[in-house]
């Protein structure tokens, strides 16, 4: 009897523990790499891509075009899960890695703005900073000035958009200049 007893006890701890399994395994599958978070991503990328996309219009006179592609078809059949960026100019679509340094500066700056807007969107935050450190090295001058265009076109999405360049005739471009001058005795900072 107490063999039939405890026979029944652990009987039904196994199938508690197979329920819990299966729960486990669930969650597993929803929480992976093709559950919630590919789900989170694919609503995201549209979002993403139109936001990028307005912001690289406007740096490129609508030249550059980007799509982000989550899928691709394996050489053995089947479909991959992936996050590949295409970029499109008059001259049809090539790799990122084809764009030269000022094209690839613009093309990073228009997705990390577009990143961080939605992300802050999304947060129900209101974005207050925006730090731009250097990149313009690798813009030509009509390239720094539709830069300078873009960061004027979204200044009213910021409270504040530092600059940092060591380019003299672009510190024209913008309202005020904080000029750190390194002396003998440590740098100085002076405002303009």
């Amino acid at each position: 009897d107490q063999q039939a007893t405890r026979k029944k006890e652990l009987e039904e701890r196994r199938d508690g523990l197979r329920a819990d399994e299966s729960l486990h395994n669930d969650l597993k599958k929803a929480f992976g790499k093709n559950g919630i978070p590919a789900m989170i991503i694919e609503t995201a990328i549209p979002e993403l891509e139109s936001e990028a996309n307005e912001l690289l219009a406007r740096m490129t006179d609508g030249r550059m075009h980007m799509r982000f592609n989550t899928q691709r078809e394996k050489v053995t059949g089947g479909i991959a899960e992936t996050l590949d960026i295409e970029i499109a100019d008059e001259l049809g679509t090539r790799s990122y890695e084809m764009y030269s340094g000022g094209e690839a500066f613009r093309i990073n700056f228009a997705v990390r703005v577009a990143l961080s807007k939605m992300l802050a969107r999304r947060a129900g935050a209101h974005l207050r900073t925006l730090f731009i450190d250097e990149g313009f090295g690798t813009q030509d001058e009509a390239g720094r000035n539709k830069l300078v265009e873009a960061i004027t076109a979204i200044q009213d999405d910021f409270d504040l958009i530092l600059v940092i360049t060591h380019i003299d005739e672009l510190r024209d471009s913008f309202p005020v200049h904080i000029v750190v001058d390194k002396t003998a005795s440590g740098s100085m900072m002076s405002v303009r």
